[in-house]
């Protein structure tokens, strides 16, 4: 995934959905469930029930780009506990901590111990 910029606006899901859906399926969820246009230059997040894959699709220029990670062992992804509404509004400087490990409700970090990947 090409770096976000840090001020670029980023909606994460909080309903988990089926990370077998691909790209055109999460652009529909986007348009059709969040009533959002996915054309605006604009990241959407979404992760499983699990919370330990996530998957961020968005539009480039001429086309819809699907990013995806899936976390090994116990790690989880963090995701806002208690939340009114669909989505959760964060920026791309936080995006790139998600996934990081940092939990960016708290503002604190979690140390990942990945030993191996199977």
């Amino acid at each position: 995934m090409m770096r976000p910029d840090a001020e670029v606006a980023v909606f994460i899901c909080v309903t988990p959905v089926d990370m077998r859906k691909q790209a055109a399926t999460l652009a529909l969820l986007v348009e059709q469930g969040l009533k959002r246009n996915i054309f605006e230059p604009v990241l959407y997040a979404f992760s499983n029930l699990r919370r330990d894959r996530i998957k961020i699709v968005y539009w480039q220029r001429n086309g819809l780009c699907l990013w995806s990670k899936r976390l090994e062992g116990r790690d989880r992804f963090l995701f806002p506990r208690e939340v009114t509404g669909e989505t959760v509004s964060i920026t791309g400087r936080e995006l790139e901590e998600l996934p990081a490990g940092f939990d960016v409700w708290r503002r604190g970090h979690r140390e990942l111990l990945l030993r191996r990947v199977g």
